[in-house]
């Protein structure tokens, strides 16, 4: 008597470079993952803005907190950027995939693979002048707007073409009947592994090159537009404060006055750190700019001011 069985076909396995990331998922959480970057690109931001001032980031001694709040105005831009790129560039190559999956299309798929591997890793072998600052020509003219990120996104859009091309050649693979070889498929796992490893850094490197510059950006803008978002303070000093910068009133108040006879009027607040007052003038800009850099101890005596100059 024949007694019918279920159907014992294993499921089909997963892509070697699949089971890969989902591993790598168990070491690095998502949510710190995004925290670390968004405190890293937080700090970078802040360190680039108050070093166009002229201000010792490590000084500040600022908190984690601090940093992660900054981290949108460094990262917002861009990254609505790359989830647009993103989009299509998904949108273009799942296309692209559906249409070799068809019936009969097997030769023009391995050709077409075969191209965009080869294409793919010659844009990223950009990345090797990219990442060591070596120089390569740039067919756009610099007085575009973001003309110098176009290395970095070419290492990145070759660095997804050639998995796109890998990740081919692995799903083929699994859907093949005949034999496979075992060593062949990790070899084709770790090339995609790398690959994604190099989207990644080019991604990362390129973002840091940003935020970089997005930072000493603000700055230069806050100097133009004269600091309007420092608060304006009267210092009192125990003794004269020498410094050089311009469109300060000095009075010297007398005995009468107290030990803190020296006034000054005309300073904006930069920033405050633990030991440390940075002070600018109301009338600096890019040509006369200057940071006054004055003691948080008794000799100086720093008050808010509702005065604007």
């Amino acid at each position: 008597m024949h007694v019918p069985r279920g159907d014992d076909s294993a499921p089909e396995p997963a892509p070697p470079t699949a089971s890969l990331l989902a591993k790598a998922a168990y070491v690095v959480a998502p949510g710190t993952a995004v925290i670390g970057l968004l405190y890293y690109f937080g700090s970078v931001y802040t360190d680039a803005y108050y070093s166009s001032f002229g201000v010792p980031p490590t000084d500040l001694q600022l908190s984690v907190q601090a940093y992660l709040a900054k981290s949108p105005d460094a990262v917002f831009g861009p990254v609505w950027f790359l989830l647009v790129c993103g989009l299509v560039v998904l949108l273009v190559l799942g296309r692209v995939g559906h249409v070799l999956a068809r019936p009969g299309k097997e030769r023009r798929r391995r050709t077409v693979c075969r191209w965009l591997l080869v294409a793919g890793l010659l844009m990223a072998m950009l990345g090797f002048w990219v990442f060591f600052g070596l120089w390569i020509p740039n067919p756009l003219p610099e007085s575009w707007w973001g003309t110098e990120y176009v290395p970095i996104l070419v290492v990145a859009l070759g660095a997804t073409l050639a998995f796109f091309a890998v990740q081919q050649r692995l799903q083929r693979s699994a859907h093949d009947s005949g034999g496979r070889d075992e060593t062949a498929e990790r070899m084709w796992a770790a090339g995609g592994a790398l690959l994604i490893g190099l989207l990644a850094m080019s991604l990362f490197f390129g973002m840091s090159q940003y935020v970089v510059a997005a930072g000493a950006s603000e700055a230069r803008d806050a100097i133009r537009d004269g600091n309007t978002g420092s608060l304006p303070v009267v210092v009192y000093s125990r003794i004269p404060i020498a410094h050089s910068a311009s469109g300060i009133t000095y009075k010297d108040m007398g005995d009468g006055a107290g030990p803190y006879r020296h006034r000054y009027i005309g300073f904006l607040l930069l920033v405050k750190a633990p030991s440390r007052f940075y002070l600018v003038s109301h009338t600096a800009t890019n040509r006369n700019y200057m940071t006054v850099v004055l003691p948080d101890d008794d000799t100086v005596r720093v008050a808010l001011t509702s005065e604007s100059y």
